[in-house]
């Protein structure tokens, strides 16, 4: 279910998420990260005992974490309650996506089987901990949380900060990104109601979604199209936009429009207009090259 192809929807998982900003900026800088960075992260890998410790807790925390599918065993006024918040993904696909999506470049074939080095498999265990820590924030200990993100916060420290790339249209992405962090509750009241039409109308929504995202596919623009969802998620927060607007259509407004402008200049007007026109109109047009 997780995936960089599919960076919007985890994109709604984290948006809904207690930590899902910081999964972000995590997720962010991993994607620029290269072999150069590989061994300053593998040498901030704990020993094995102090990770059985700490992945014990990991794993005591996915059970406590309700998901979509879990939902179906609740009552109906408890459902609708954990609905805002709960996952479509699990910890598990979210590891899948950080280890050969997001990481992917550091796996090398051999003899038809797909391999990580030492300092690969150590510097993205590094990583995937660090993803732990954010994405399962309230539900870990909060001593856990430290010892599963030191190792990364630490090496990060050392590596260069290299810009993100969110495509040819990278003005336009980061414009509107910034200029959600500047939303006002005109804007966001606004935002809101047409999120509701949207959801009304969510077939030809999805399918104007489903066509950015093949585009965004056949021109390989996947990785900075996730950078760019991971951009959105970190400026929906620092908005402060109120979790119950994110998941009643607001989230997916932002992020159709976002998605389209990673390949604007692939869409034809009417896909484009489509998927930007909603939520344009309410924050203006960014410069589009």
């Amino acid at each position: 279910m997780y995936s960089l192809v599919s960076a919007p929807v985890l994109g709604f998982d984290l948006t809904r998420l207690d930590g899902g900003a910081a999964t972000a900026a995590v997720l962010s800088r991993a994607l620029r990260l290269d072999s150069r960075d590989l061994a300053a992260l593998a040498r901030r890998l704990p020993d094995d005992g102090v990770r059985a410790q700490l992945w014990q807790d990991i794993h005591a925390a996915t059970v406590l974490r309700p998901t979509v599918r879990s939902l179906s065993q609740q009552d109906a006024e408890g459902a609708l309650a954990l609905l805002e918040r709960a996952p479509i993904g699990t910890p598990d696909a979210l590891l899948h996506c950080v280890r050969h999506d997001v990481l992917g470049w550091t796996w090398q074939e051999q003899e038809g089987v797909r391999r990580q080095d030492d300092t690969a498999s150590a510097a993205t265990a590094v990583v995937c901990d660090a993803v732990m820590a954010t994405y399962l924030r309230e539900l870990l200990p909060a001593d856990t949380r430290r010892r599963l993100a030191v190792g990364w916060l630490a090496a990060t420290r050392e590596l260069p900060d290299r810009p993100v790339d969110t495509g040819p249209q990278h003005e336009a992405v980061t414009g509107l990104c910034r200029r959600i962090e500047t939303l006002g509750a005109s804007d966001l009241e606004r935002l809101t109601a047409l999120g509701d039409r949207t959801r009304l109308d969510s077939s030809g929504w999805s399918q104007a979604v489903h066509e950015a995202s093949w585009a965004v596919h056949m021109s390989d623009r996947v990785r900075a199209a996730a950078a760019a969802q991971f951009e959105l998620v970190q400026a929906v927060d620092a908005a402060d936009v109120p979790v119950a607007d994110r998941a009643g259509g607001v989230w997916n407004l932002l992020s159709g429009a976002v998605h389209a402008l990673t390949v604007a200049d692939l869409l034809d007007a009417a896909l484009l207009g489509r998927l930007l026109d909603p939520c344009l109109g309410v924050l203006g047009l960014p410069v589009l090259r």
